[in-house]
């Protein structure tokens, strides 16, 4: 079973900030989950230490929803 870049994107997610399983979901967004600016810098560095795209800080918006942050990394994974 192959895993996809939301799981992914959810194990950086739950290493970095401590966030309620019952939370997680394709349309939560940052501000939902309470993810401050600092940890929105890391999450940018872990996406690109591990799975070699590069998401800057800024694009990762309050208003980003988890899902539409997974499909900007499968659009930079094809580019």
């Amino acid at each position: 079973m192959s895993t996809t870049t939301y799981d992914r994107l959810i194990s950086i997610l739950t290493k970095l900030h401590d966030v309620p399983a019952g939370r997680l979901g394709p349309e939560a967004t940052f501000a939902e989950l309470d993810v401050d600016s600092l940890t929105m810098v890391d999450i940018s560095i872990r996406i690109e230490r591990d799975l070699g795209v590069t998401v800057h800080d800024s694009e990762l918006r309050p208003t980003l929803t988890l899902g539409g942050t997974a499909a900007l990394i499968d659009a930079r994974k094809g580019a």
